[in-house]
């Protein structure tokens, strides 16, 4: 019997060789140089994360917790090595993308087979 997590593990190290994972990583590497743009980057991951939560748990979000997450996007936004970093996320986005629609396949399949 094949053990599918040693393959997902054999394709996380695959995936860190990847001209897309390394193209993002030189970006986020870029970036913590630069103490205000990684500064506001973290406030704004942490502010988005905590909105999901409170989101998740169906709580309703405050809106002047969403205008400070916006007013942080805002700020962010402009910034040269953010910019970089949000370009190298989408082409790693992507490939992400790829990955999965490959790795779904067969459910596709499957399914497509039995509306014949």
């Amino acid at each position: 019997m094949i053990n599918i997590y040693d393959n997902a593990n054999t394709m996380a190290e695959a995936l860190q060789q990847t001209q897309q994972y390394q193209d993002l990583k030189q970006a986020f590497d870029m970036l913590k140089l630069d103490a205000v743009g990684y500064g506001l980057f973290k406030q704004f991951q942490e502010k988005q994360l905590e909105l999901q939560q409170q989101q998740s748990q169906g709580q309703d979000i405050d809106p002047d917790s969403l205008k400070k997450l916006q007013e942080l996007g805002d700020k962010i936004k402009d910034i040269d090595a953010i910019k970089t970093l949000i370009t190298k996320e989408q082409a790693m986005a992507q490939l992400m993308d790829e990955l999965n629609a490959i790795v779904n396949k067969p459910i596709s399949d499957l399914y497509r087979q039995n509306d014949k």
